[in-house]
Formats: structure tokens, sequence, C-alpha cells
């Protein structure tokens, strides 16, 4: 009942299948992550991690440097099963440690589905919702038209610094992580990367460009 994909092509490390997203570690639950976005820290990340956190990395991606930051967190926590409160204490450190822009979505084996910004909000990410006979159902995506192929409605967009975790029970739980956030998003969504039908931060992507030009 549950699952991540990904279609970005990378921006970091190389093209090869082997950075194909998403990635897994097995510690601690089992984690997959996937990522829209760039790392700035990401070498001096992927340092600390194979010095400090002793964890291994096998690619050059910053989303592999991303998910062990987060396993590392999650794994201090060191219970058998994980809270909600638990998971957006991991996330709050994985802002703590962790510069660039990103739009994040991973899976908790056995507990649920994630997704976070950060703290600019410089990728897009949406939460929609599609009701069913056993109650409704989430989705998280970076463009709303995702959304309208599977008849979801979009909710909102999940702001700066926020979180936004799905139980496997489909409960939803959401947390604003950063408590300081300056709204800084990337000009280049509305300019070339989003699909023209897509709306971003409540802004038609269409008619932004119409704008543009017309100015």
């Amino acid at each position: 009942h549950v699952g991540i994909g990904h279609v970005r092509y990378p921006t970091a490390g190389c093209d090869s299948a082997w950075e194909a997203q998403p990635f897994y570690v097995n510690a601690p639950y089992g984690i997959c992550l996937a990522h829209n976005g760039n790392l700035t820290n990401a070498t001096e990340l992927a340092d600390v991690i194979t010095r400090e956190d002793r964890r291994h990395l096998n690619t050059q991606s910053d989303s592999e440097v991303l998910l062990n930051v987060f396993a590392s967190e999650l794994q201090r926590i060191g219970t058998p099963r994980v809270t909600p409160a638990d998971i957006f204490a991991a996330v709050s450190a994985v802002y703590r440690r962790c510069r660039g822009g990103y739009a994040v979505v991973a899976m908790v084996i056995g507990h649920g589905v994630l997704g976070f910004r950060d703290p600019n909000g410089i990728r897009p990410l949406v939460l929609g919702m599609r009701k069913t006979s056993r109650g409704p159902e989430y989705m998280l995506a970076s463009e709303n038209v995702a959304l309208d192929m599977l008849s979801f409605e979009l909710v909102r967009d999940i702001a700066p610094g926020e979180a936004v975790f799905i139980d496997e029970q489909g409960r939803l739980h959401s947390q604003q992580c950063v408590a300081t956030v300056r709204h800084t998003p990337c000009i280049f969504e509305y300019v070339y990367f989003a699909r023209p039908d897509s709306i971003i931060d409540n802004i038609s992507v269409y008619k932004a460009r119409l704008r543009m030009g017309e100015l």
C-alpha cells in the first residue's frame, strides 16, 4: 500500500544505472529515499558520514549522502519502532546538517512514507489526497500534475522547512521542523523545469511564463 518513485535525471555524480533513485540502506529499519535538488555541502557531509558516522557510500550522488544523513540520525534514536515524533526529530537534524535545495520523499519500511522540503522552498513539493472506500489516501509529488494523473486532488504545497509523514495506517502527520524560513523558490521552475500546466506555491506556471513574456 506504500511506495515511492523517481524520474529525475541526475545533477550530481554520474548518469549510470548505479545511481538510479531511489537509494536504499538496510539499517535502521530499511529506508528508501529519492530527492530533487542539490546539496551544496555534499562533499563535506560525505567525509563526516564515512569518518564519524561509520557509514559506507557506494556512489558520488548527493542523494545517497542525504539518505545516509537521515538514516544516521534515525539510528541514534535506537528504538524497535519509531513514532512520528522520532521521524520529525531525525528530519530536524537533517535540516541542521544539510545545505542546499531539496524536496525529499522517503519510505521507512514497516512504518510509512515521509516527505520534506528545504527551509527556503527552493524545490517544489505538494500533498494530494483521494477518497476511497477505505478512507483517504495521500500522495506526495514534485508537481501537482502527477496527482492529476492518478485522480488525487491537490491539498496544498508542503511549506519550506516542513515535514509530512504518512504512517502505514494511512494517517497524516505534519510538523514545521525549521522555525525560521525564508521562502526563495527557484525561478527556473517557472521558466523551464516545471510543466506549463503545473501550479507551484499557488502560482500558475503557464501564467507566470505568459506574464514574463509580456514584461
